[in-house]
């Protein structure tokens, strides 16, 4: 018998590899993360369940094998779709001239929805509903409205599968005249398909430094996640960031098209305590100095709670890592959740704000601190750097790894009342306009006649072929 080549042998192993998730993704659309069993996946895959083990030793190899192979395969099937180069209409009108105030049917694809909780999620839901205050249309497609998985390694956000033909229904039925895809998602990537597929404009944001979020959780290099970045964002008309130093970050990887989108920050929700207000840290050592977030790797809490700094050190969000950094840092307070009323008197009633995060491209507890009259350290990076210098609401570290302490006191001296002033200059409403600035609708004279004729289209190949 001959025995296999090298070549035969990986071609192989690629095979029993991509059966086995295949197996994973069917078993995730009917069971939890929790349920998944390596006998059933090797049963599914009609392989031997030493040989799933052989493949990933461990769930969360497994999951994160799974989670990347999606992205693969997404991207490998918008990359067989040859775009017709002779139709330039499209991307000629949409760089028109137009009036920002008339009203538009607005479709957002995200894959950051409720109830998750985080400043992607606060900025996608608050920019909603200042649009449709506006008098705009807009229809959110996102993963509640599908079957989901939770992430590896971060199970309280839910990722859709089985989205793309559905999603190709929500186009068609809603009609839009702009497009924005918020995330880089299975719902992201169905949507920036079937806008490549036919042809239409739309823009994209820039909310995580995904590839250095990827990276800190999963065994891949930084340069494939700019990779999948620049691959996804390329089609896209504008790639709308938060500040400049992320624009010149994502100018230096290659990135087009960038353009600003302000943040804004509810004054009303977010403000001072008043003196006859309740003290939500009465009894605990003074000063408070707190961090509102995430409580995951990629935050870099670690490197708050491990400062020599007087009074208590505050923690409040929920993630994977809280019960680890629990038992670690038992002289830190960890509440776990707080929304509404609830943080906003944490923030009001902290002394300090700290914002140890490298990866994060704006910052929205940062401003929700500042309105509450709470100054805020941090390092200098993308979002602090471009908001604390000569703001007079917050102190930088020295560098991205040293001075985190010193900035945290240097913060305690700051005057809260100026700390509020600059924060009021920031407005939801200023960041909806920017967003609609921002935005490529389809050319008006094209319009109608393109979803006429789609529709005609999809009703031509429903109609069941004729007896021959």
């Amino acid at each position: 018998m001959r025995t296999p080549s090298a070549s035969q042998r990986d071609r192989q192993r690629e095979e029993t590899r991509e059966q086995i998730l295949r197996a994973v993704g069917a078993q995730l659309e009917t069971r939890s993360l929790e349920d998944l069993s390596f006998a059933e996946i090797a049963r599914d895959a009609g392989v031997g369940e030493r040989t799933v083990y052989r493949h990933f030793p461990t769930k969360e190899a497994l999951l994160g094998a799974f989670w990347a192979w999606m992205q693969t395969q997404a991207m490998g099937e918008a990359e067989r779709i040859k775009p017709d180069r002779s139709d330039r209409r499209l991307r000629d009108a949409i760089t028109a001239p137009r009036d920002a105030q008339r009203p538009m049917r607005i479709l957002l694809a995200t894959d950051a929805w409720e109830p998750q909780v985080n400043g992607v999620v606060r900025t996608l839901t608050r920019v909603v509903q200042e649009l449709r205050e506006m008098g705009h249309t807009v229809e959110v497609i996102h993963p509640g409205m599908f079957k989901t998985f939770p992430l590896p390694t971060y199970a309280e956000i839910k990722v859709a599968i089985g989205v793309y033909e559905p999603v190709q229904e929500r186009f068609k039925a809603f009609e839009p005249e702009a497009i924005h895809i918020a995330t880089e998602g299975p719902i992201g990537l169905a949507a920036r398909r079937i806008c490549v597929e036919w042809k239409l404009p739309f823009t994209t944001s820039y909310h995580t430094r995904f590839p250095e979020y990827v990276s800190a959780r999963l065994p891949l290099p930084l340069a494939a996640g700019y990779a999948y970045m620049k691959w996804f964002h390329k089609p896209s008309g504008r790639l709308m960031v938060a500040t400049p130093t992320m624009r010149d970050e994502l100018t230096r990887h290659g990135f087009r098209n960038i353009s600003a989108w302000s943040r804004g920050v509810d004054t009303e929700t977010f403000r001072p305590r008043g003196d006859d207000e309740a003290d939500v840290f009465e009894g605990l050592a003074r000063p408070i100095f707190l961090y509102v977030g995430r409580v995951a790797v990629e935050k870099n809490i670690e490197a708050f709670l491990s400062l020599d700094l007087p009074g208590t050190k505050v923690v409040v969000g929920p993630g994977p890592q809280l019960d680890e950094l629990k038992a670690k840092y038992a002289n830190a307070v960890f509440t776990g959740s707080k929304s509404g009323q609830d943080l906003a008197n944490a923030y009001a009633c902290a002394d300090v704000f700290v914002f140890p995060s490298l990866t994060d491209t704006f910052g929205l507890v940062i401003l929700e601190a500042m309105a509450s009259g709470t100054p805020v350290a941090a390092y200098p990076a993308p979002g602090p750097i471009d908001l604390i210098p000569g703001s007079g609401a917050g102190a930088l570290a020295a560098s991205a790894t040293e001075g985190l302490r010193d900035a945290c006191l240097e913060a305690l001296k700051l005057d809260r009342k100026g700390v509020r002033r600059f924060a009021e200059g920031f407005s939801w409403r200023a960041c909806a306009e920017d967003f609609v600035r921002n935005l490529q609708p389809y050319p008006e004279p094209q319009k109608t006649r393109f979803w006429r004729r789609l529709r005609r289209l999809a009703r031509v190949r429903r109609r069941p072929s004729a007896a021959v």
